[in-house]
């Protein structure tokens, strides 16, 4: 008798183990094929990562070089003109700023006279003496959007 139900139990434990597998299986297979659709998504994001920060590199780069050749004349500078053009255009020191490439404290500096634009600043001025006040706003609205999304990526 005990070897009949040790033989009863050894086959009722070898049937519930084959009936557990192929229950599980298809989850297994399942499960792989989540794991892989996750690594290969995982790549697609890295890679568009990669190229969002070429583009914004890119932008950057040409956003700039438009300003510094607008003009193939040597352009003059004044610093009642920088505060005047400032003014024309409606934007604070800071806002200008970010138009030219500089700080706030350079626009203010060179306002009150107490320095002057290097020779890409002052190509950089006679570009913004160019624009009108939507394009002013455009502009400054992109390069806010521009500056959130970095600030967004850091925190």
């Amino acid at each position: 008798m005990p070897n009949l139900l040790a033989a009863l139990k050894h086959e009722i434990a070898r049937l519930a183990r084959r009936e557990a597998r192929s229950l599980t299986r298809s989850l297994a297979r399942n499960s792989a094929q989540f794991r892989r659709d996750i690594a290969e998504l995982k790549r697609q994001n890295s890679k568009a990562g990669l190229e969002i920060a070429r583009l914004q590199r890119q932008m950057r780069q040409t956003s700039v070089a438009p300003l510094a050749q607008a003009s193939d004349r040597k352009p003059r500078f004044s610093a009642a003109s920088v505060k005047s053009q400032r003014r024309r255009l409606g934007v604070s020191a800071a806002d200008y700023a970010t138009l030219v490439g500089v700080t706030a404290h350079t626009i203010y500096q060179w306002e009150h006279g107490a320095s002057k634009p290097r020779r890409a600043q002052l190509a950089a001025l006679a570009a913004v003496r160019g624009l009108g006040k939507t394009e002013v706003r455009r502009r400054l609205q992109a390069s806010a959007a521009t500056a959130s999304r970095a600030r967004g990526k850091k925190g």
